[in-house]
């Protein structure tokens, strides 16, 4: 069965010296501010389309190489993924630099990264951001 998750933004004023807030309507987990300043210059406690978008592909990311690694028969301890969005105003999204680190048990490291890079070929945040570079790097801990 296919599931629906739902957000949306209120914005006022214009793109450089306005600003909005971002609902996420589906879990309630509460607003969050959003502005070009916060986009293009310093978080300064707001926000930024592409922090979301890091947050979603360092989850996605996870899970996939969860599963992966389960069905593998080795199951991780811990697994700790950041992503980094690199938004260029005037160009847009650039890149997305994932990192892992993982503690696995009865695993090498080159096998480690193996299931590492199936998993950034595969989850569905990768996918759905195919038109953007997307690179990794990977290490059991």
């Amino acid at each position: 069965m296919a599931t629906k998750r739902s957000a949306h933004t209120v914005w006022e004023g214009g793109l450089l010296t306005g600003g909005g807030v971002v609902a996420f309507d589906s879990s309630g987990t509460g607003d969050q501010p959003v502005s070009w300043p916060s986009r293009a210059e310093q978080a300064n406690g707001r926000t930024s389309p592409e922090e979301l978008i890091a947050a979603a592909h360092s989850s996605c990311f996870s899970m996939a190489l969860s599963h992966g690694l389960e069905e593998a028969g080795t199951p991780p301890t811990r697994l700790v993924t950041s992503a980094d969005v690199t938004f260029q105003p005037g160009e847009g999204v650039t890149g997305i630099h994932l990192t892992v680190e993982g503690t696995v048990s009865g695993i090498d490291n080159d096998a480690f990264v193996t299931a590492a890079q199936d998993a950034k070929a595969n989850c569905p945040l990768s996918k759905a951001l195919s038109g953007t570079t997307i690179t990794l790097s990977a290490e059991l801990v």
